[in-house]
């Protein structure tokens, strides 16, 4: 099996930043939004979150019992509809099936599966982690938009800011 040290702490701090993101958060600033029909904040979260779910449940369905429930016979997003500000188990408990289903891809030597014939994943399974860092990303910076857009002032972004600290240890 590769070393895949380097991937998973990039993965752990990703979730780490998270973290930070949604502990600053006030419950005011999941409804901000950029008033020209963009998404609120809680949605750009709670999307995030999903985006593990989603994927999982087509690359690796084996490791998504955890994310869905069963609702009038069909499964369902375990937090579809609640509040945003609940969104931290969903980032934990589906960031652990991602690690899961990745080491148990690349121990048994097999990609991920492909249901839409695209090559998903296929030179490395480890790369769902890091486009799932990548996709983080891109929606973090977002939501610093919109906070800036919804008032925040320069101290408190300064503050939020000091997440960019994960990333140098």
């Amino acid at each position: 099996m590769p070393d895949l040290t380097l991937p998973l702490e990039t993965f752990r701090r990703n979730a780490r930043v998270n973290a930070v993101l949604l502990a600053a958060l006030t419950p005011t600033d999941f409804s901000l939004s950029d008033g020209r029909g963009g998404w609120t904040i809680g949605k750009h979260l709670t999307h995030m979150a999903g985006f593990r779910a989603d994927w999982l449940s087509n690359i690796s369905p084996a490791h998504v019992e955890p994310l869905f429930r069963l609702v009038d016979g069909k499964y369902v997003w375990r937090w579809e509809g609640r509040d945003p500000a609940d969104l931290g188990e969903a980032f934990t408990v589906s960031d652990e099936a991602a690690l899961l289903a990745v080491h148990d891809a690349l121990e048994k030597n097999q990609p991920f599966a492909d249901p839409w014939n695209e090559g998903t994943y296929q030179s490395n399974p480890a790369h769902f982690l890091m486009h799932t860092v990548v996709h983080d990303s891109h929606h973090r910076g977002q939501i610093m938009s919109l906070l800036r857009l919804g008032g925040h002032t320069p101290e408190q972004m300064d503050a939020l800011e000091n997440h960019w600290a994960i990333w140098r240890e």
